[in-house]
């Protein structure tokens, strides 16, 4: 199908009775939000615990900082892609287009995988923040209700979702913020009843670095996990209204994002909780972990705000799972309108859901919860991993078709600056994400192979799917005898005269109005 037809039909706003394609119910201010909250769930409300468990405060910021900043590079990069060629499931048709057909199929389905575990985490989540309450309750029973949840808004429209991600959104960027702000004042001593506490946390035992370099490297999976989210923009493009000016708007805001909510977040965390507290979350011990957030307050003894905070980490949880199970769906959409999945999941209901999609996605992220019956923690830690590096390998994927995107796009004889919008720092920012996601991918668990005992099940959660993304990709070229796209022969110029017809007509519009 070509481009421009595609693009065509994602915009057809339509009411048929049997919709044929995605409508572009997304406003501005739906984008703006979820680029600010897409990647605040529960891995800064619960993860973050066991960044600093591992690495120790000064660890899990570095990590956390040089991880950002990756992202970063990812996200703008996808910005540029999706400002010019807002499509639905855009990177998986980016890899498809500007690298090989089959690696763009590799591509979707690992990032479908990703989110589909993605939606297990949350649920495990959920088990672990509710246990703060009541901890006699079985947690199954929890993590079945919010699953119910979740499906129930996934069902609704595109602006259903929207609408219900914008005040959920609106709800953890508040939260972060003043949990911030009071962070600081109680780490102060400047509220009554609070003494203050300095820098002892910073000093205790190996504080601030924990671990070495092996811990550095496992918070840096930590951390991709919890910016896993920020390429949302990418795939909102498909159902936005106005892609070329709201996509731009919400990538510039991602540094900031970045830097605010968990650079500063983990920063009071290390100030207020010593590395070595029992109740965060870690692998090698028995009891539940709480959230780093809700601990803050429980050791300055403001229990009702404890309560209060637990209360929004539920909120995070189901956003986040409300996110997740968005973008599997659409991804798993697109793979099915390319002809890489079952036909099936390209139908949509008269609102333009991809229900079946939804179902699957719904089915595989259930099953993945179920797994929690036997240790909600090890198998939240383990899920944590896997959605960790299918997220990175997604990452990748992006990085290396924004760098052939941009070469393609000089070498048909456009320039940079006709691009609705244009990612600083190029060639760097792509060829910097491209390597951090192949060292940390690559070298995660290492240390692993070198033991008496090797940890398979430890091993299988980190590195399965770096091998299954390339038996799928190199199968499909196999099959289908694709190979890698030229870039004479690139999908640019299309979507190029596309944008400056749109352009023309809009100052012709404006001249008109005058």
């Amino acid at each position: 199908m070509d481009s421009v037809e595609l693009t065509g039909q994602a915009e057809s706003e339509s009411a048929s009775p049997a919709a044929t394609t995605l409508k572009r119910r997304l406003q501005s201010r739906h984008i703006t939000m979820i680029a600010i909250g897409g990647s605040i769930g529960t891995g800064l409300f619960v993860a973050s615990g066991a960044s600093v468990a591992q690495a120790g405060p000064g660890g899990a910021i570095a990590a956390y900082m040089l991880i950002g900043l990756m992202v970063y590079f990812v996200v703008t990069g996808l910005g540029e892609m999706a400002a010019l060629v807002p499509v639905s499931g855009s990177f998986a048709y980016y890899g498809a287009k500007y690298v090989d057909e089959g690696f763009g199929v590799a591509l979707g389905w690992t990032y479908w995988y990703s989110w589909a575990v993605t939606i297990a985490v949350e649920l495990v989540a959920a088990q672990i923040v509710m246990h703060f309450w009541f901890p006699t309750v079985p947690g199954v029973w929890w993590g079945a209700a919010f699953l119910v949840v979740i499906f129930l808004l996934n069902t609704l429209s595109v602006r259903g979702f929207g609408e219900s991600e914008y005040w959920f959104s609106l709800i953890k960027v508040v939260t972060v913020i003043a949990f911030i702000a009071a962070g600081l004042l109680i780490a102060s001593g400047a509220l009554q009843g609070s003494p203050a506490v300095g820098w002892r946390n910073f000093t205790t035992g190996d504080a601030p670095f924990v671990g070495g370099v092996h811990a550095l490297m496992s918070v840096g999976l930590i951390a991709g996990f919890s910016f896993l989210g920020t390429e949302l923009v990418g795939v909102t493009a498909g159902e936005s209204e106005n892609p070329r000016t709201t996509i731009p708007r919400a990538v510039k805001q991602i540094f900031w994002r970045i830097l605010l909510f968990y650079v500063l977040a983990i920063f009071v965390i290390g100030l207020l909780i010593p590395y070595t507290d029992p109740n965060l979350l870690k692998s090698d011990v028995t009891d539940i972990g709480v959230s780093p957030f809700t601990l803050v307050f429980r050791h300055a003894g403001f229990s009702l705000a404890a309560d209060a905070m637990n209360l929004v980490i539920l909120t995070a949880v189901l956003s986040a799972g409300n996110s997740g199970t968005y973008a599997a769906t659409r991804m798993l959409y697109n793979l099915a309108t390319e002809g890489s999945a079952p036909a099936m999941f390209a139908k949509l209901s008269p609102s333009g859901v991809p229900r079946n999609a939804l179902y699957a996605t719904m089915v595989v992220g259930g099953l993945c919860f179920l797994t929690s019956l036997s240790n909600s923690q090890g198998i939240y830690l383990w899920l944590l991993n896997t959605a960790g590096i299918t997220g990175f390998i997604a990452w990748l994927g992006i990085a290396v078709s924004h760098y052939r995107f941009r070469k393609g796009l000089l070498k048909q004889g456009f320039s940079v600056e006709q691009l609705p919008y244009r990612a600083k720092w190029f060639p760097f920012g792509p060829i910097f994400a491209l390597a951090l996601c192949l060292v940390i991918s690559l070298g995660q668990d290492y240390q692993a192979f070198f033991a008496p005992r090797i940890d398979w099940m430890e091993v299988l959660s980190i590195y399965v799917w770096v091998p299954l993304f390339v038996v799928i990709w190199l199968g499909y070229r196999r099959i289908r005898r694709s190979g890698l796209v030229r870039y004479e022969d690139m999908e640019i110029g299309p979507w190029m005269t596309r944008l400056g017809e749109r352009v023309e007509s809009t100052s012709t519009s404006a001249a008109r109005e005058r």
